[in-house]
């Protein structure tokens, strides 16, 4: 099973709509602008910007709720996406519905995941005030400076290699209305070096926001330890999902959880692709599924040549 992100085909529960070229046979209207979330994609015949102006003329901004930055190069990226955050934020004012941005929908075949460049996304956060999701796809040069967000309420970081500095970061931040955090912690071979440490502020933080329900720590070389601490955070008590998939989690996480506060509250628990022996398995089946808890326990294919034989499902 292939873990790799592909593209979207819906956002923010809308169907994904390319923005076409201005070369592109235009016999086809286009849809309402409240119908679909937008997505660009440059090439070198149009760069982004010239693509971004031309979407300020044809369609009514005012209306549109959700937008999806897909490439935004046309021959290589060398300065990541804060030039295309500069154009999007500039024009803010001419987007007050906008609910909803997801930057760097890219599949493999256009760049790998750790290779995405990506720049200060919290200057999204600052430009809607309403902004209710955020996605982001890769987190090379990521940046997310402390701030208090209060209309939140899903934010998605996808990475091969998360680094310790935006997680600090979402530690410091406010966000009153989060319902939905999901983190691709990622392998250090590709600068995911966050430590417990690192995750134990941020596992307290979430206790300021009351809304929470679902929480995903994913895609980490140190699942166990991860594991480990969320089996003591209060934060779980509030939780309906829970989702330590996609790492390198083994009986020492299983057990963890199983020897923490209760989990019996959760109406979902994610663990596919771990590295648990079956009667690690069969506990947690026994110690949940009687009350309900819908568990994915699918676990990974070894790899004799990694370390222990586990590895995370997303890295490079």
């Amino acid at each position: 099973m292939s873990y790799y992100p592909s593209h979207l085909t819906r956002f923010h529960g809308l169907p994904v709509h390319v923005f076409p070229f201005a070369t592109d046979d235009r016999r086809t209207p286009l849809p309402e602008p409240a119908s679909v979330a937008w997505k660009f994609i440059a090439d070198w015949e149009e760069p982004f910007e010239q693509l971004w102006r031309r979407f300020l003329d044809e369609v009514r901004t005012d209306e549109v709720t959700a937008l999806v930055v897909g490439a935004w190069w046309g021959k290589r990226d060398e300065r990541g996406i804060d030039p295309v955050l500069e154009l999007l934020t500039a024009e803010a004012h001419r987007f007050p519905r906008l609910r909803a941005v997801f930057l760097a929908d890219l599949e493999s075949e256009e760049s790998e995941i750790s290779w995405i460049k990506q720049g200060d996304v919290t200057r999204v956060l600052r430009a809607w005030p309403q902004l209710e999701e955020l996605g982001v796809r890769g987190s090379e040069d990521l940046v997310i400076e402390p701030l208090r967000h209060d209309g939140l309420r899903t934010l998605r970081i996808e990475s091969g290699g998360l680094a310790p500095a935006p997680v600090r970061a979402l530690s410091a931040c406010e966000f009153p209305a989060l319902r939905r955090l999901e983190l691709w912690l990622g392998t250090t071979w590709y600068g995911g070096d966050c430590t417990v440490e690192d995750i134990e502020p941020l596992l307290g933080a979430l206790g300021r926001c009351p809304e929470l329900r679902h929480l995903g720590l994913q895609n980490s070389d140190i699942q166990d330890e991860i594991a480990a601490a969320v089996a003591a955070a209060p934060v779980v008590a509030g939780l309906e999902s829970l989702d330590l998939s996609m790492g390198a989690l083994s009986d020492e996480g299983g057990a963890a959880l199983l020897s923490g506060q209760p989990l019996t509250h959760l109406r979902s628990l994610n663990l596919r692709h771990h590295f648990m022996s079956d009667e690690l398995v069969q506990r947690v089946r026994e110690a949940l599924e009687p009350h309900g808890v819908d568990l994915d326990l699918t676990p990974a294919r070894r790899r004799t040549h990694s370390a222990e034989g586990r590895y995370v499902a997303v890295g490079e």
